[in-house]
């Protein structure tokens, strides 16, 4: 059993119980836990209408519509997380304020849009009386509510249902599970779209243009490759030697190795270069094509400088071959990445 104190802030007096390290994890694991099994409690609800509500929006949008989301309260606040996921993925979207929707902001709607309606019990009164001045318009009502039966669901074309045991909350009170299982019953909705409209990493960087998601993204490896002066260029047949005095000149960590039809042969790096070393100290006059790695990891210039990233965390080495077609022309370098600040 916790002990107690009061404690003041602000002048306020408080009273706190105060428990152990042991109790404070256990409740937040617990909190965790409820609503993890709300959210795994949402693939049972997962069927015709979610297949058909995609299919819906897929043609709204086509056809230069948008998507309409309202919400009250905790609803109200996952309704600008789910009409921002949209919009950042293309799907144009605007929240109604349900109070002042009959007050002039009914004119957000549009027919032939699609709207999206958030209630957990499906019986909010501010959101049920709106019902009627929306089914003015030509548009789709899409709902997410907790309750097959309930109001806002039977007056809806499509019911994505998210029905929670209990909600993380102590007191079985405060919105948790239900404003979660909201939250990714949207998510879910806006990836199937993105997925379902051919949204490409091109079009999510024109979205996103700023900071260095944006960068990463907007950037092509043309445009941060080294090339001329700055990449070591030579024959597979070039000693060992003159290719580290080719690398310290380029002042980079790799030599790109081209034949005769400058086709790519093959890369030498430092580390191949310390490795044959450690065998054998007199490498300096052997042809560089000897310790070459024939097959390198390459990209294409025209990439997206986010997939040179992505190569190179994925295969752990600091050099990459840019190349147009089937000719190197160009080199990036990890250590560059800082200063142009894409990562």
């Amino acid at each position: 059993m916790g002990l107690s104190l009061w404690a003041c802030s602000s002048g306020i007096l408080r009273h706190y119980d105060v428990v152990t390290k042991e109790e404070i994890l256990t409740r937040a694991k617990r909190v965790v836990e409820i609503e993890q099994q709300a959210i795994t409690g949402l693939l049972k609800g997962l069927g015709q209408d979610f297949a058909d509500a995609v299919g819906v929006l897929v043609e709204s949008l086509d056809s230069n519509h948008k998507v309409v989301v309202v919400g009250v309260g905790k609803s109200g606040n996952i309704s600008h997380k789910i009409a921002a996921t949209l919009n950042s993925t293309g799907a144009t979207a605007v929240v109604l304020n349900s109070q002042n929707a009959v007050h002039g902001d009914l004119g957000l709607i549009s027919d032939g849009d699609v709207v999206l309606a958030l209630s957990y019990s499906g019986e909010t009164r501010e959101l049920i009386d709106l019902i009627p001045s929306i089914k003015r318009f030509d548009i789709t009502l899409i709902s997410i509510t907790g309750v097959v039966d309930s109001t806002l669901a039977e007056h809806s074309d499509f019911t994505l249902l998210t029905p929670v045991e209990r909600e993380a909350c102590p007191l079985n009170l405060a919105p948790t599970s239900s404003s979660t299982a909201a939250l990714v019953m949207g998510d879910a909705l806006a990836m199937v779209l993105l997925d379902a409209r051919g949204f490409t990493e091109e079009d999510f960087a024109r979205y996103h243009p700023g900071g260095s998601l944006g960068r990463a993204l907007l950037t092509r490896v043309e445009d941060i490759m080294r090339s001329g002066d700055a990449m070591a260029l030579l024959s597979p047949d070039e000693t060992v030697g003159r290719a580290i005095l080719a690398m310290s000149e380029s002042r980079s960590g790799a030599c790109v190795l081209v034949d005769a039809d400058g086709g790519l042969a093959g890369v030498f790096t430092h580390g191949d270069f310390a490795r044959a070393f450690a065998q054998n100290d007199s490498v300096r006059g052997r042809a560089v094509s000897d310790f070459m790695t024939k097959d390198p990891v390459t990209v294409q210039a025209s990439s997206l400088a986010a997939e040179a990233i992505k190569k190179i965390g994925e295969h752990k080495i600091d050099d990459i071959v840019v190349l147009d077609g089937l000719k190197p022309v160009g080199m990036v370098d990890t250590q560059d990445f800082a200063g142009l600040r894409l990562i």
